[in-house]
């Protein structure tokens, strides 16, 4: 049965998005609402569109859910949970990602080539492996490469291992932004969680090796007390500056 919800605009979902932390469990919950979310976050701007990232959906049917719940720290926001959905983040993933950008970019330009399509060949082609790419001590090479190059003009710095892992996980927030606003919208609620153990939570899900948990987010609709308290936000001026 087609579950009918009022959506919101996006300013009275943003501004209605909490985070709620206890879920009605008699409620009817569209698993299609979530499917149509998830599809609107993986349009969401990411680094280089690489899309370094997966979704794991664990419903509250599923067999993994009192177990993925309890390795949420067994926070109401989980237990309650209607269902979860796990941001993976898969930096590992970038060559086929990479790849699969450079052969839709040269589809487009096939039989027309010109500067604009060289430029972003090369940049799949060439750059992107250099960031990427991992061997002993470059790492360390990139950084002193971009110090260098910096000292004569403007440079991106963030190019060490780290800034690459922390690119990866941005780009996964974005989408798990986008995927939050759109539940509001549809008239559920979210709560995301990082208070977890995402050593085990890898292990139960059989997760690669390089991947990682970017968080966890509950899904449902939310009951009154699952909001706690009045929203508090440190105030505009405080925040936003003009130069």
């Amino acid at each position: 049965m087609k579950i009918m919800i009022q959506e919101l605009g996006f300013f009275e979902a943003v501004n209605q998005r909490r985070s709620v932390r206890i879920f009605d469990q008699n409620e009817p919950f569209d698993r299609d609402i979530v499917r149509k979310c998830l599809e609107a976050a993986i349009l969401s701007p990411n680094s280089s569109n690489l899309q370094l990232y997966n979704f794991i959906r664990v419903p509250e049917n599923s067999p993994l859910k009192d177990s993925l719940s309890s390795l949420c720290m067994n926070q109401k926001a989980a237990t309650t949970a209607r269902e979860l959905i796990v941001v993976v983040t898969r930096r590992d993933l970038w060559k086929s990602r990479a790849l699969a950008n450079y052969k839709y970019i040269k589809g487009i330009y096939e039989g027309k080539p010109d500067k604009k399509s060289k430029q972003a060949l090369s940049y799949y082609g060439v750059l992107i492996p250099k960031l990427y790419g991992k061997y002993p001590g470059w790492s360390l090479l990139k950084k002193i490469i971009a110090w260098w190059i910096g000292m004569k003009k403007p440079m991106v710095r963030e190019v060490g291992e780290t800034d690459v892992r922390i690119s990866v996980h941005k780009s996964a927030a974005l989408a798990a932004m986008t995927f939050m606003l759109g539940m509001k919208a549809a008239g559920y609620d979210t709560c995301p969680m990082e208070g977890i153990d995402s050593k085990r939570i890898k292990k139960l899900l059989d997760l690669p090796d390089p991947s990682e948990i970017c968080m966890v987010i509950g899904c449902g609709k939310g009951l009154p007390e699952g909001t706690y308290g009045a929203r508090f936000r440190i105030p505009y001026q405080e925040l936003v500056f003009e130069k």
